[in-house]
């Protein structure tokens, strides 16, 4: 048998969820509510669909190689985030198949066999994933009151450190970490530690004492900002996302980086989805109003959650996680597990969250 590396052989593998209709067939059920995996539920803008179809038309387009360097979606991007207090250009910006293939790119730019990284724990698994491959250790700090402990993680920080992870918004918790906390960490983050922040979720934050990560990165600190079209933009089966840091270190990125990997589709809709800010803006109040009818109906149960800064609720329950997930499933409702009695539970359409309420206290009846 072929053998693989050591600290290869040690990684749990990311687990997909089987698709939909599989399901359904294996459990005999039809028009299933998939709320596991934080998706829009209003999908893609009519605009980025549009493009996507523009582009199809052209066929000859769809034969030739990608604009390896995004030119136009990163231009559009860099000028998004500039303002009157700080500028950033195109060689500030990187594409990316998702945000998840720059967190893997950054590590294996940055870290190597016996370098550590700090991150919270729980958090987006995916982190201590891509650090083990490289053969480094992940260093996870348990959360505090459901939030990253940030005072405890400078603390966990050591010469070996070449990497902080902080998802702000956190996944699964949907909590985040606040300007005063942020900014007595990054006085204690040494000059030669990368900060990545992971920002998936930022666009559905609504606590203004959210910190600013692009401040610090425009002061000249080694940040890594991550973002992504997947979540509040509806693209997530198009994989493409996009990081944010000094030149130098894009550049560095960028030696890294396979060349066209992100497609020519994903382009084109996340570059006319970017420009639709209605569509944005639809999406995030569906959320909010979505967030406010779950959180008064699981009062009215009784059941515990953390108010959330993103598009799913982490709810902490009295049963086993797992035996709650697999009676749902069998009524049609798919939700996350992501510990032995907690569960994940995306914001999805008004009808939505009604079948996942009504299915959720018939079950916690029986199981």
């Amino acid at each position: 048998m072929l053998k693989s590396l050591d600290y290869v052989s040690g990684i749990k593998p990311y687990v997909p969820g089987k698709p939909v209709s599989e399901l359904e067939r294996e459990l005999g059920i039809t028009e299933s509510v998939k709320l596991a995996s934080n998706e829009n539920p209003l999908g893609p803008s009519k605009k980025a669909l549009r493009a996507i179809k523009n582009f199809i038309s052209k066929g000859s387009e769809v034969g030739r190689y990608p604009d390896g360097g995004g030119f136009y979606l990163r231009n559009a991007i860099a000028s998004r985030i500039s303002n009157a207090r700080m500028y950033f250009g195109i060689e500030s910006i990187i594409l990316g198949n998702g945000s998840n293939e720059l967190l893997d790119i950054a590590v294996r730019t940055y870290m190597t066999h016996g370098d550590e990284a700090v991150m919270g724990y729980p958090s987006f698994v995916v982190y201590s994933m891509a650090v083990r491959s490289v053969g480094a250790k992940a260093i996870e700090v348990p959360l505090i009151d459901q939030r990253h402990d940030l005072k405890k993680m400078a603390e966990a920080i050591t010469e070996r450190t070449k990497i902080v992870f902080i998802a702000n918004p956190n996944n699964p918790t949907g909590t985040i970490n606040r300007k005063d906390e942020f900014k007595s960490f990054m006085k204690k983050l040494p000059q030669d530690v990368l900060l990545i922040a992971d920002e998936a979720y930022i666009e559905y934050v609504t606590d203004r004492s959210y910190p600013d990560t692009l401040k610090y990165l425009s002061e000249g600190r080694n940040i890594l900002t991550l973002r992504t079209f997947s979540k509040a933009y509806g693209l997530a089966g198009l994989r493409i996302g996009y990081g944010i840091s000094k030149p130098e270190i894009i550049n560095e990125l960028n030696k890294i980086r396979e060349p066209f990997n992100t497609n020519s589709l994903s382009q084109v809709a996340a570059l006319s989805a970017l420009l639709d800010k209605g569509h944005l803006k639809r999406s995030i109040n569906l959320n909010n109003e979505g967030k406010r009818y779950l959180y008064k109906a699981l009062d009215e149960i009784g059941v515990k959650y953390v108010p959330s800064e993103t598009n799913f609720i982490y709810i902490l329950l009295e049963k086993d996680s797992f035996t709650l997930y697999n009676a749902m499933l069998k009524e049609g409702v798919i939700i996350r597990p992501v510990g032995q009695k907690e569960i994940r539970v995306t914001v999805g359409l008004p009808e939505e969250n009604q079948r996942f309420i009504e299915v959720f206290k018939r079950v916690l009846e029986v199981v």
